[in-house]
C-alpha cells in the first residue's frame, strides 16, 4: 500500500511523516517499520528528509526518547498534537499500533507516545489511544483473510480488543474480501 501511495500526484514536499510504532531494534534491522517505510514510500515519493520523523528508538533510555518524540509531534502538528492521516494495520490478537493486549500502555491517557512492555521478543515505541483518537482520518489495511473475526470485531466497536478502542468516527477500511465476513 505504501508503494502505492508513493506513485500517487500528492505535493510530497509539504507532507511530514510519522511512526505509529516501531520495535525497538537496531537501525536497518528487519524487525523495524522504518526499514519497509523508507523503502517503500519515503525514497520513492521524495519527501524531505526533514520531514520524515522517525521514531528515536535507538536512543538508550526507550522512554526519554518517547518523550522527545512526543515534543517533536507537538512541534509539528500543534498542541496537543493532530494527524492529518493514521495508517493502521490489526494483529489476531486484536492489537493496532503497538497497542498490545494486556499491556500497560493500554491505559495511558495524558501522553501521545509511550513505550510497552515485551511483546513478540521487543519492546516497541507507540502513539497511544488519545493520539490515534484525535487523528483526523483513520485508514486501516487488512490483508489476510485469518483476520477475519478480529476485523469483525473491530468493525462492531469491541473494546475488549485494543483496536477496538480506536474511534471509527472519519474511518476507512480496506480489507481483502475474505477478511470481511458477512458485510
Amino acid at each position: 500500500m505504501l508503494r502505492a501511495f508513493a506513485e500517487e500526484s500528492l505535493p510530497w514536499k509539504f507532507v511530514h511523516v510519522f511512526q505509529v510504532d516501531e520495535r525497538i531494534a537496531p537501525a536497518g534491522h528487519t524487525d523495524r517499520n522504518l526499514t519497509g517505510l523508507d523503502t517503500n514510500l519515503l525514497a520513492r515519493a521524495g519527501i524531505p528528509a526533514a520531514q520524515a520523523h522517525p521514531m528515536p528508538v535507538e536512543e538508550s533510555d526507550p522512554v526519554v526518547a518517547s518523550s522527545t518524540y512526543q515534543r517533536t509531534l507537538e512541534q509539528i502538528a500543534g498542541t496537543p498534537p493532530v494527524l492529518d492521516l493514521v495508517h493502521l494495520g490489526i494483529g489476531g490478537d486484536g492489537h493496532t499500533a503497538s497497542l498490545i493486549p494486556d499491556d500497560p500502555v493500554l491505559g495511558i491517557e495524558n501522553r501521545e507516545v509511550a513505550v510497552t512492555g515485551l511483546y513478540q521478543r521487543r519492546r516497541r515505541m507507540t502513539m497511544t489511544f488519545p493520539m490515534l483518537n484525535r487523528a483526523r482520518e483513520r485508514l486501516w489495511l487488512v490483508i489476510e483473510a485469518q483476520k477475519a473475526e478480529v476485523l469483525a470485531r473491530l468493525l462492531d466497536g469491541d473494546e475488549s480488543i485494543p483496536a477496538g478502542r480506536v474511534t471509527t468516527e472519519h474511518t476507512t477500511v480496506f480489507a481483502v474480501r475474505s477478511a470481511v465476513k458477512n458485510r
